[in-house]
């Protein structure tokens, strides 16, 4: 099946893309999936903390579990095309499960459970990208772009349950028990997968070294004129705008005691999860399409504001407003599955969360090391204006192309 129909269809509804069997098995697999890592995160920085009393360690358990991400992105995603897609990620379920369940054991010093959490992350973005590359599979036309919105809706909800979650199981039974419990999630996702999705062959054969051949199509795919376009304007202007979302902490502490930068992230993270509602339900798939340079360009556009220094209530509504046009990417979304060859449709999916995870780490950092010599509000401007001149520049990627447009 292929998604690659028509702008000009009538839009999907959750209805429909809920009805298929094999995308809610994926998509409850998914969210289980996001609350058991956020548990685990949690859970493992206070234990942490609690053994060796070092914030930095405790710090060092939110790195390890996005680190790994560029690492094996560079390095492993062949495994994605190469390993048959429900036995991959039943896999990675159940390796997650021996592995929290050792950490949850209590056997290893500080050092050897960050190295675990960190050598399992390894296969993470080869996991996702396997899970990504099935939803075309799963769901036609518009109804993937659809499934596409509601995979980043539950990611920001389910994050927010794991947080909430994770704190009443630490004050109830530990991080010790969270880390159980996080250990049953492992397993409840292995058996929704293995049960609720139908085995599919790998779509490559072994040609190479995984490593030989993750650099090899890697390289193809950013050569090629098309891709490289649609990867790069996914990945930049996001990511300038997360750079600003990393000197939040700071900017809401120069607003006094009452401010609180919770109220800022969950201001940024409603934004995004409204825009892809809006945009991936009521909003048909032509119009989504040529939205989306004006979208794109709205993640930067309220930024500038913060240099008159806004109130805690204005700055929430200017990052919430910002993160609305994360949905630009559904507009994105249909030109991407076709861009890509269907045998490397795994390593494509799979490069691009790689590209995007490692940019946003890198606008983060450098936004904090700005922070150092410069206002909060003055980086998270700048930041802004940043990505609009990305989108700016990479505005013909963002139109819909000639043979797409109605």
């Amino acid at each position: 099946m292929s998604a690659t129909t028509s702008p000009t269809e009538r839009p999907a509804t959750f209805r429909s893309v809920l009805a298929v069997s094999e995308f809610r098995a994926v998509f409850a697999s998914f969210g289980v999936f996001m609350v058991g890592e956020t548990v685990k995160m949690l859970a493992l920085a206070v234990l942490l903390y609690e053994r060796t009393g070092s914030p930095l360690l405790a710090a060092l358990a939110y790195v390890v579990g996005f680190l790994p991400h560029a690492i094996g992105g560079v390095l492993l995603l062949a495994l994605a095309d190469r390993w048959r897609p429900r036995a991959l990620m039943v896999g990675y379920d159940l390796l997650r499960l021996a592995a929290v369940a050792v950490l949850a054991i209590g056997v290893l010093p500080p050092a050897g459970m960050l190295g675990l959490v960190f050598a399992v992350g390894l296969l993470a973005p080869v996991s996702t990208a396997a899970r990504n590359a099935l939803l075309p599979e799963l769901l036609t036309g518009d109804g993937y772009v659809l499934g596409r919105s509601l995979f980043t809706v539950a990611a920001g909800a389910t994050q927010v349950l794991g947080f909430a979650l994770g704190g009443l199981l630490l004050g109830l039974v530990g991080p010790y028990g969270a880390l159980w419990l996080t250990a049953v999630t492992c397993a409840l996702s292995a058996l929704l997968v293995r049960y609720g999705v139908v085995e599919r062959p790998r779509r490559t054969a072994v040609a190479a070294g995984v490593v030989r051949q993750t650099w090899r199509v890697n390289g193809l795919l950013l050569r090629d004129r098309r891709v490289r376009g649609l990867l790069l304007v996914q990945w930049l202007p996001g990511a300038l705008l997360v750079g600003a979302e990393g000197v939040i902490v700071p900017y809401a502490d120069g607003l006094g005691p009452g401010a609180s930068a919770g109220v800022l992230f969950a201001a940024s993270a409603s934004g995004m999860l409204v825009g892809d509602l809006v945009l991936g339900r009521w909003v048909g798939p032509a119009r989504r399409e040529r939205l989306a340079p004006w979208l794109a360009l709205l993640l930067g556009a309220p930024m500038p504001f913060f240099l008159a220094g806004p109130g805690l209530l204005a700055a929430a509504a200017l990052i919430g407003l910002a993160t609305f046009g994360f949905a630009f990417q559904l507009g994105l979304a249909r030109r991407f599955l076709a861009a890509v060859p269907e045998q490397r449709r795994g390593q494509a999916f799979g490069l691009l969360a790689t590209g995007l995870m490692t940019a946003q780490g890198l606008t983060a950092g450098l936004a904090g090391l700005l922070a150092e010599w410069l206002a909060p509000g003055r980086v998270m401007a700048l930041a802004g204006i940043a990505s609009m001149a990305a989108t700016l520049l990479l505005w013909r990627w963002l139109r819909p192309e000639p043979a797409d447009r109605p």
